[in-house]
């Protein structure tokens, strides 16, 4: 939500949530990199058949975890589940996961995920739902709550927007995705594809060689953009953003020298995960976070002068204005470096 709006200023919280869940231009995918994304509708298939890795992944992992359960038959118990939670979301709209829980006593079943003071249990119903939605038979629906609540309610994908029973041949979208990727994220070298995609190295060569690709110079090296798109861009305005944590251009390629300079270790998490960025012309140059008290604060870990100083915080203050009583979270990842020295 806050990357939207971050990119489209003059809109609110109540326009892509119009978008997300009445016209539903916006569809949730669970796809590349096994990590949920906002795509329009008509690409939302495309992302699913092209990383259709992920959803025999899944489907194995919670094999895995059904077999440490001993559970008798994981195969065949984890078939039934399925079946029982698409009989379920075949009957009703829509479903929450203690919804399925109740209704069949195999998608009660409760498994231990996680370890040391990550360790959790879970109904089984929660991960049948990850792999239904990797699969493109089901998908986010409105959660309840506000918008920055995660208990999501799920929806048939056909029911909820005709495009999503349309199908694809890995193959082809694949091609459909590199070309989406590299029209935004271009230049870039396949290696950046390949890791923003999660796919092998063989699915990205026959993903680039279905397309018309040219070889440019760029300060980092020799990189890839379409070949309709070499034409040269002027220089924008001066600018300045804070952009949420994991969002889509901070997360674009794994090669982000051109982003970040030196402070990729204070920005990022252990694991690689973006936090809460300033960004000034195109580079990322601090972080920020929101106090307790609804405060967005920021720290620059470089001299930007006092224009941009100034600009990022008129941002900052316009933020806080704009979360108003919202508290933002650090989910699916820790804190960075800058956040903890500004939540202190």
């Amino acid at each position: 939500m806050l990357s939207a709006l971050a990119r489209a200023p003059h809109l609110g919280t109540v326009d892509l949530e119009h978008a997300l869940y009445d016209d539903r231009s916006l569809i949730r995918v669970l796809a590349m990199r096994r990590t949920v994304f906002a795509v329009r509708h008509d690409l939302a298939t495309t992302c699913l058949a092209a990383c259709d890795g992920v959803d025999r992944s899944e489907r194995n992992k919670l094999l895995v975890l059904l077999g440490k359960a001993e559970v008798p038959d994981p195969q065949g118990f984890l078939d039934a589940a399925e079946t029982d939670a698409l009989a379920v979301l075949d009957r009703l709209d829509t479903v929450t996961t203690k919804d399925l829980a109740a209704a069949s006593d195999r998608l009660a079943t409760r498994l231990a995920i996680g370890t040391g003071k990550w360790a959790n249990e879970v109904s089984i119903a929660s991960r049948v739902l990850t792999v239904l939605a990797t699969r493109g038979d089901v998908v986010r629906a409105r959660p309840r709550g506000g918008w920055t609540s995660t208990q999501f309610t799920w929806s048939r994908a056909h029911r909820w927007h005709p495009a999503l029973a349309q199908g694809h041949d890995p193959e082809a979208a694949a091609a459909r995705l590199a070309a989406a990727w590299l029209a935004r994220y271009g230049p870039a070298t396949p290696d950046d594809l390949q890791w923003w995609t999660g796919w092998t190295k063989t699915r990205t060569r026959a993903a680039l060689a279905a397309l018309d690709v040219v070889e440019v110079g760029t300060s980092a090296g020799p990189a890839l953009v379409l070949a309709d798109d070499v034409d040269p861009v002027a220089q924008p305005e001066p600018w300045v953003a804070l952009l949420p944590a994991l969002d889509p251009t901070a997360m674009g390629w794994r090669h982000r020298d051109h982003l970040l300079g030196p402070h990729r270790e204070q920005v990022y998490d252990v694991n690689g995960n973006a936090g809460a960025t300033v960004w000034v012309d195109g580079r990322v140059v601090g972080g920020w976070t929101q106090r307790d008290d609804g405060e967005v604060v920021t720290e620059l870990l470089e001299d930007v002068g006092r224009d941009r100083f100034d600009l990022v915080a008129q941002h900052a203050a316009a933020l806080t204005e704009r979360l108003a009583d919202v508290r933002l979270k650090a989910r699916a990842r820790g804190w960075t470096p800058v956040e903890n020295r500004l939540r202190a």
